[in-house]
């Protein structure tokens, strides 16, 4: 076998250890991340008010996805979501709704040696229509105004959030949120 362009040969064996390099440096930065970031557990009491033109909620609707978002967020299991002064009674959807939630999340310790502290690391998280499948085209209104919420309540890091919302409209691509969200490590 001859090589007619040994100067090519060289430029792709470059290439390749260029990007052996770049993925075993992904790898390690991986790995470092997975093997913990030292965090402790941070409660508050978080409020936002909900208004819907486009998806009306039950008031007890309203607490559940709120729930579920906030656990796809990394909050502790025992949080606590309550929605009140829906307008049309608990039981029947409302353009209006006062959201007042406690719940634990992670954050990076203080005092990486203390007694409450455990091992964490960071999680991507996507919220978009059926991103996780329990969220619908439509419910642009409740990310879009739970996006202080969001930024109060977890600790984030490459967050990219995107709402674009239209009363009265549904559109696939109203809203998407992309993150990393710091969650317990996998044991």
């Amino acid at each position: 076998m001859s090589i007619k362009h040994p100067g090519r040969a060289f430029l792709a064996l470059f290439a390749s250890a260029a990007l052996l390099s770049v993925a075993s440096l992904a790898t390690a930065a991986a790995s470092a991340d997975q093997a913990g970031t030292p965090a402790q557990w941070r409660a508050q009491k978080l409020k936002f008010d909900y208004t819907g033109f486009t998806a009306l909620y039950t008031c007890d609707g309203l607490e559940g996805k709120v729930r579920d978002i906030l656990l796809t967020f990394g909050a502790r299991k025992d949080l606590k979501v309550r929605a009140t002064g829906c307008s049309d009674g608990q039981n029947r959807p409302s353009r209006f709704a006062w959201v007042t939630v406690e719940f634990s999340a992670l954050a990076p310790a203080t005092d990486p040696a203390a007694a409450d502290a455990l091992k964490a690391g960071w999680e991507k998280v996507q919220i978009a229509p059926n991103r996780p499948s329990y969220m619908g085209a439509g419910e642009c209104e409740l990310v879009e105004q739970m996006h202080e919420l969001l930024q109060k309540g977890f600790a984030l890091r490459n967050t990219e959030y995107h709402t674009s919302c239209v009363p009265h409209q549904v559109s696939i691509g109203d809203y998407s949120v992309t993150t990393e969200v710091l969650k317990v490590a996998a044991k």
